[in-house]
């Protein structure tokens, strides 16, 4: 492990140094899917952003328990299960199964623990009861609520005080649920009819979206954790009252740093399915890689927001070609390289490789700037493209570069295999006799066997270390 990495924590709002509660091992939760339908880039934007947090402290030695949770029984599982004529357990599941699909494709690693609400239920109703005996929890005729009352310091993650949150809501006292003040929350809500419950002390129900994930991460991460992370959009009041119930529970600080990325946008408006501008990975997919679309979340700094449009994508797609073509142009230039004479070391291609991992460093330790992160590598391709042009290369050095270029790709969780075409023993026949017909400057038989070779679906490009072949893509 080397130097210490600054993130932006949402609760000081400033940059602070990131110290592990245990040195050398670090705890994050991440707020999952709810699920009852594919997932949207605006749902991929944390995923994606925070597994390349997981990679780069795993990448500077970290052991990382990382927790991500799926919440299984939800209004809207059973709104939709009831649209659709299934159980909401069954939706569920094949929701479960369909995220990662998409997940696996964005090269999303496996959380250490993907926990269930459903299967969390005992954990959930004993915090509720660690409420309860604190007077801190009481029922209604609907459910179980928190008191925001008894929690003085309600609202400092998202810096609403009580009173401004009071002040205008007294019209949230009249809707029957018999709550306290307008912004209690529901940790527990009674069974209606067709719906899905579980006993409890209280009376057959379900849990809030809330406590779910209070609940799951005390039990597979502790009482006090190093990371949490989710969008903008749940800062309030989801974490808010995370927080809240977590802490009035434990009697301890919940968590140490939040993190929040910024929203996903579409001609500068909010992506979200209530304005019906939302776009599906699984749809994006269907003309877009996986990959593309992993590359095109990274570009901008997390907090950041993105905005969306296919003109972007197709821009993000160039620049990733940019770096494809570089690691195509490294494995031509070893495989050309290799067997024969061993060229002069290059100490400029070293030195660039040394550069360019320092500098990412350098970036991923400012709060996980992707933006400077991928400049480094840009840079690398850029000092690649040139010194390989001007010479011959030792292949050590190449395969330097190769490594360095991949290494930094994989950290941001990011697939490039190098690959130059493959043709058959007739089509390296005909590219042997064809430079033999140039070297006799016989250019007629060397368009001829150029066309050739085109027909068979290969591009030749005349390079200082030999001709290349190039798949003509269909």
């Amino acid at each position: 492990m080397g130097e210490i990495m600054l993130v932006y924590n949402d609760l000081s709002r400033t940059k602070e140094e990131l110290k592990p509660q245990k040195p050398g091992e670090i705890l994050i939760y991440v707020c999952g899917p709810t699920v009852y339908d594919y997932f949207h880039l605006g749902n991929a934007r944390p995923f994606i952003i925070y597994d390349t947090l997981r990679r780069y402290l795993e990448y500077r030695g970290f052991a990382v328990k990382y927790v991500q949770n799926f919440t299984d029984i939800d209004d809207k599982i059973i709104n939709r299960a009831k649209l659709e004529g299934i159980n909401p357990k069954d939706l569920a599941e094949k929701m479960i199964t369909e995220y990662f699909v998409d997940a696996d494709g964005l090269n999303i690693k496996r959380a250490t623990v993907h926990p269930k609400a459903t299967e969390s239920i005992d954990e959930i109703i004993a915090l509720i009861q660690d409420l309860y005996d604190k007077e801190i929890a009481y029922t209604t005729e609907d459910g179980v609520y928190f008191d925001i009352g008894k929690f003085p310091e309600y609202g400092k993650l998202s810096r609403h005080s009580l009173e401004e949150l009071e002040e205008g809501a007294s019209n949230r006292l009249k809707d029957g649920s018999g709550k306290r003040n307008p912004f209690d929350f529901v940790l527990w809500k009674f069974k209606k009819e067709g719906e899905p419950a579980w006993p409890s002390p209280w009376g057959e129900g379900r849990p809030g979206w809330h406590i779910e994930c209070s609940a799951m991460c005390r039990k597979h991460l502790g009482k006090t954790i190093d990371i949490h992370c989710g969008g903008q959009d749940l800062i309030f009041p989801h974490h808010e009252n995370e927080i809240a119930q977590s802490e009035a529970a434990n009697g301890q600080q919940f968590v140490n740093y939040w993190l929040h990325n910024g929203f996903v946008t579409v001609d500068n408006e909010k992506m979200a399915k209530s304005q019906g501008n939302f776009f599906r990975v699984r749809d994006l997919v269907e003309k877009y890689s996986y990959n593309l679309l992993r590359f095109f979340i990274l570009q901008p700094h997390y907090r950041m927001p993105i905005n969306f449009s296919t003109e972007l994508l197709d821009s993000a797609e160039h620049a990733w070609e940019r770096i494809m073509t570089c690691l195509n142009n490294l494995e031509f230039l070893v495989e050309r390289s290799e067997g024969a004479g061993q060229a002069d070391l290059n100490e400029d291609l070293r030195l660039a490789c040394d550069k360019a991992e320092a500098e990412f460093i350098e970036a991923m330790d400012d709060d996980l700037n992707t933006a400077e992160a991928f400049a480094s590598i840009f840079e690398l391709v850029r000092e690649v493209n040139s010194l390989t042009s001007e010479g011959e290369i030792s292949v050590a050095e190449l395969r330097l570069a190769q490594d360095t270029l991949l290494r930094l790709l994989e950290v941001l969780g990011l697939e490039a295999e190098a690959k130059t075409a493959e043709a058959s023993s007739e089509i390296e026949a005909m590219l042997e006799a064809r430079q033999e017909a140039k070297a006799q400057k016989n250019w007629a038989e060397a368009d001829r066997l150029r066309d050739e070779i085109k027909a068979q679906g290969y591009l030749i490009e005349d390079t200082p270390q030999g001709p290349k072949l190039i798949a003509i893509e269909d």
